[in-house]
């Protein structure tokens, strides 16, 4: 029964689901929403006793909060206001189910919110088939939901409270026994932890005395605080500790005691403990902060000089065919020492300066040695700027332009013109996180490609795996050991074909064989699959292996270009440009540039006086092929692709590499106009007029 009732007649149920602050479901908004187009839609109200003809709101929390806010705001009279409810009677839990109904589709409930609400209306009847039915959710969701609900009071209120994430508090779930979960919750409860780590400790019912925790903590220590051990008297394996929730605790105070220590003494930002000996999980969400690597010094270039003239002497030794094998071991022994030694210059640790030290920290690992170590990548929590004396050298978007200069460029001598495939349309350098996404989204033309290849995936797979044996250092554009690459840029990336081509051959493959819980049964079932699937395995782990480019210098794969020379990849069939992924990124004078170059000053100047938004949305349109242009333009335009995504032959890279050493050698003033960008001049680009972006993993050093 529907009916009209007066605001001050309402009060909130404690039944209703909607527990949450204020501040976080929206009341402004929806309050301002109501204030114009009135109530849409009637509350769900159980009549109360006393005093007779009020009623409790059991559906409808945010409208009625919504409303009494207008109250509040002297915008209605709570005695004259007439509110539409639907009058229900029932059991409390059967009103509980109803409400829960009604919201369950609308502003999301957090998980908090469904645990109690299915704990209240599941209790008294516990049909869980006929709410999940309901709801239309599985009977999973509503078990774990009822698991939750159940967590030890202290963890519970975390996550109602937003402190811990849901997958912290189902790997706290994964146990009923709620001894066992503060046990835990005690040691991880306030550190930074992964749910993996916290399901482990829980999993374990035991733990190994040659276990990093147990190394760190010590017997005696772990002894003393209670902790029990089981011998082992017929392994060497080490003994059993039965309670590892004890030397968890011990180990985490133990850490971070040493991480306050450490941060006092180094003044960073942050020291967070891990015990762990990687930080992968542990650094989602954070940004990370590539130093610059310093130049080498006066006397460093003397020595790599020296080492480059010895290894030469060296390698004509050894071929001396009369050489014996003691003299030619000696000489592959010296010539090996001299290689570490040049690593070890290159290698030199970057120098944070003292200004960021308070926005960076540091992660202190534990290594399977049982020693506290602290990592050498620097984090932070917000993207910040490594100043350098190269900041002139700014992209368009405001990244730091890659940088081409050869080391000891500033000696008077001319500095190496820059790569065409590091400069955009009109000479001007591309900025280093955008020449790193292009890198990136050219590797994953090439490896959608390569899945049609299994043979050659094969080919290079082998090669890659022999040669680097016999090689002491070689870029072969792959890590091949079925580690992912570690990409230049991280976050979400725009979406290409290539990169959805390569999700679906996935979702192809036979996958049965991962099923299997043991290594050995995988190997097996693996083992039984037919020659084409192994073949498409290989194809796809192969094509998923490849590198976008050699660490973070600015250069791509001379393996890359000849597996593409091989199966003849157009570029432009798998990838486009587009706003997102590249005409938003580059200038305006650079994009001006490019339209001259595929139709002519013609189509500069219809675009010359857009702005750059708007130049940007109609190349997209004139890149794909759905803009009306003269036909040759359409051609020209819908298979061009910038030097960066384009994959040379060997023919092509000797013939730029020659044309490189004849303009060092003929290089002069830079005409008048045109920012010398790579001799270390001052680069003044013209503004954008949109959003600057930054970039996600800190200032990068090319």
């Amino acid at each position: 029964m529907t009916i009209m009732v007066k605001l001050s007649k309402l009060v909130l149920s404690p039944i209703n689901v909607r527990t949450r602050p204020e501040e976080l479901l929206e009341i402004p908004q929806l309050a301002a929403d109501i204030e114009a187009h009135g109530l849409l839609q009637n509350l769900l109200v159980n009549p109360v006793k006393k005093p007779r003809g009020n009623f409790e709101v059991f559906d409808g929390g945010r409208r009625l909060r919504a409303l009494m806010k207008l109250v509040q705001d002297n915008v209605i009279v709570a005695e004259d206001y007439d509110v539409p409810v639907k009058v229900l009677t029932g059991d409390e839990a059967t009103l509980s189910e109803t409400g829960t109904a009604a919201n369950f589709h609308q502003l999301k409930m957090t998980p908090a919110e469904e645990c109690r609400a299915f704990q209240y209306f599941i209790g008294l009847n516990g049909d869980i088939d006929g709410v999940a039915k309901r709801l239309g959710v599985t009977r999973r969701f509503v078990e774990g939901r009822l698991r939750l609900a159940t967590l030890a009071e202290p963890i519970f209120d975390a996550l109602a409270e937003g402190e811990i994430t849901l997958d912290i508090a189902k790997a706290y779930a994964s146990t009923e026994n709620q001894a066992k979960q503060l046990h835990v919750w005690e040691a991880y409860g306030g550190n930074y932890t992964n749910a993996d780590t916290i399901r482990r400790v829980i999993a374990n019912e035991t733990m190994k005395s040659t276990d990093p925790v147990a190394i760190l903590v010590g017997e005696d220590c772990y002894v003393a605080a209670g902790g029990k051990i089981d011998p082992d008297l017929f392994s060497e394996d080490g003994d059993k500790w039965i309670d590892p929730e004890i030397a968890q605790g011990l180990a985490a105070e133990l850490m971070e005691a040493e991480a306050k220590r450490v941060g006092e003494e180094l003044g960073l930002g942050w020291i967070r403990p891990i015990a762990s000996s990687y930080t992968h999980n542990a650094a989602a969400g954070l940004y990370r902060v590539i130093l610059p690597q310093p130049d080498p010094t006066e006397e460093q270039v003397a020595r790599l000089e020296e080492i480059d003239a010895r290894q030469s002497e060296i390698s004509i030794e050894m071929d001396d065919e009369s050489l014996t094998d003691e003299a030619y071991q000696a000489l592959d022994r010296e010539h090996d020492a001299l290689s570490d030694e040049i690593r070890a210059i290159h290698d030199t640790t970057p120098v944070l300066p003292d200004e960021l030290k308070p926005q960076v920290g540091l992660f202190l690992k534990l290594t399977p040695r049982g020693e506290m170590q602290l990592d050498t990548v620097y984090y932070s929590e917000q993207p910040v700027r490594v100043p350098s004396d190269r900041d002139a050298d700014e992209g368009a978007d405001g990244d730091r332009a890659v940088d081409n200069r050869p080391i000891g460029g500033s000696n008077g001598k001319p500095a190496t013109p820059p790569a065409p495939e590091t400069v955009a349309p009109g000479g001007k350098p591309l900025s280093a996180r955008l020449f790193d996404e292009l890198s990136m989204q050219r590797r994953d033309v090439l490896a959608a490609t390569l899945l049609a290849h299994p043979g050659l995936a094969l080919d290079y797979a082998l090669f890659v795996m022999i040669d680097d044996r016999h090689s002491s250092f070689s870029a072969y554009g792959s890590t091949i050991r079925a580690r992912p690459p570690q990409d230049p840029v991280s976050g979400q990336q725009p979406e290409t074909r290539a990169r959805g081509y390569l999700a679906e051959a996935h979702e192809g493959l036979d996958a049965a064989w991962t099923e299997h819980k043991s290594e050995v049964d995988r190997f097996e079932a693996f083992r039984a699959l037919d020659d084409d699937s192994k073949a498409n395995w290989l194809a796809y782990i192969v094509a998923r292996s490849l590198e976008a480019k050699p660490s973070y210098r600015a250069e791509h794969s001379a393996l890359h270009n000849r597996l593409a020379t091989i199966m003849e990849v157009d570029v432009a069939s798998w990838w486009r440009p587009t706003s997102e992924n590249y005409f938003d990124r580059i200038s305006k004078g650079s994009i001006l540039s490019l339209l001259a170059e595929v139709g002519g000053a013609a189509l500069t100047a219809r675009h010359a006086t857009m702005k750059k938004a708007e130049i940007s949305s109609s190349c997209e349109k004139m890149f794909a092929g759905d803009a009306i242009v003269e036909p040759e333009v359409r051609d020209a335009a819908i298979a061009w692709v910038p030097d960066t995504m384009r994959f040379l032959d060997a023919v092509t890279v000797e013939e730029t590499d020659q044309a490189h050493d004849e303009q060092v050698d003929t290089v002069g003033p830079a005409d008048d106009g045109v920012e010398d960008v790579i001799n270390g001049g001052e680069a003044v680009d013209e503004p954008a007029g949109d959003e600057v972006l930054q970039d996600e993993e800190g200032a990068i050093a090319a």
